[in-house]
């Protein structure tokens, strides 16, 4: 039975690892030079200044998700787990720590959309990335709206 539980240091790999296998299906159009120093920026920058927590089934850990303030800065899920629930479970922790929660999520990203908005996020903006271009959707969970 999957649990989740704050994120440690000896948990870098495992994150990487969740965090790299996602990106090849959920943002195959971000140039590999900018996906690179992502993760770098995850091990350097990312994690050791946010809010983490990582799921683990049979005592490994197979996704995480990060949090600045109300903010999921990333939430990735090995591609092997999806559909079983695991990112909600994820999203509902968050919410039960900060209550009202925000995401920005590439538009080109169907993974992460669809995610997303079955769980009840709305849309609130769309700008560009400076970094890649891309266009990003800014979305918002308020408690309020409720999920199906």
């Amino acid at each position: 039975m999957p649990t989740i539980r704050k994120y440690q240091d000896s948990d870098v790999e495992a994150v990487l690892s969740a965090w790299e296998n996602t990106q090849e299906i959920a943002h195959p159009f971000l140039p590999k030079d900018f996906q690179a120093q992502e993760k770098i920026n995850v091990r350097e920058l990312y994690l050791p200044n946010a809010e983490t927590w990582v799921v683990v089934d049979d005592n490994e850990v197979i996704g995480f998700i990060a949090l600045i303030g109300n903010e999921i800065g990333g939430l990735f899920l090995q591609p092997i787990e999806h559909g079983k629930k695991l990112g909600k479970m994820m999203v509902d922790k968050a919410q039960e720590l900060h209550g009202d929660l925000v995401v920005e999520v590439f538009k080109n990203n169907l993974v992460g959309r669809n995610f997303y908005e079955k769980y009840g996020f709305k849309f609130v903006e769309e700008k560009k990335h400076k970094q890649t271009g891309e266009q990003v959707l800014r979305l918002e969970f308020k408690v309020n709206f409720g999920r199906d």
